[in-house]
């Protein structure tokens, strides 16, 4: 499976084990650039023949759904016309929060966090997804 934590500059990305129990950071994708987000995501599902993209949804912190969600929901629906494997959302709030502080307690410097947090929030929201499917099927 492939995680994304789609912001307006930067696209992290999130790859899981082949058995969908781990997920790791794997890199960032500009939002602008000589490539377009939608074909380099399309590149990557291909290369690690992915069967499932989980996309954070920001929500605002009152679970309702705020500009920065829509503006994420309408990068999926772009992202589905080349895609051909389904796209699910997890609700993503505070997540780069949280990946941050988990960074930062595993000995990182918060300075060299900046190139490293997107990817970092696309594989905590993987794995919250991973370890929600796991608990449901156990």
């Amino acid at each position: 499976m492939l995680g994304l934590d789609v912001g307006e500059k930067w696209i992290g990305v999130a790859l899981s084990d082949p058995c969908g129990i781990l997920a790791s950071p794997l890199t960032r994708i500009p939002r602008t650039g000589p490539e377009p987000p939608e074909a380099a995501i399309s590149h990557l599902v291909s290369q690690h023949e992915v069967k499932r993209v989980v996309a954070g949804l920001p929500y605002s912190m009152d679970g309702s759904i705020g500009q920065q969600a829509e503006n994420v929901r309408g990068f999926l629906r772009q992202l589905s016309k080349v895609l051909e494997v389904p796209i699910e959302t997890r609700d993503e709030r505070l997540s780069t929060v949280a990946a941050s502080r988990r960074m930062v307690e595993g000995g990182a410097k918060k300075g060299s966090l900046k190139g490293r947090i997107d990817a970092a929030a696309a594989a905590f929201i993987l794995q919250g997804y991973l370890d929600q499917t796991h608990a449901q099927q156990g």
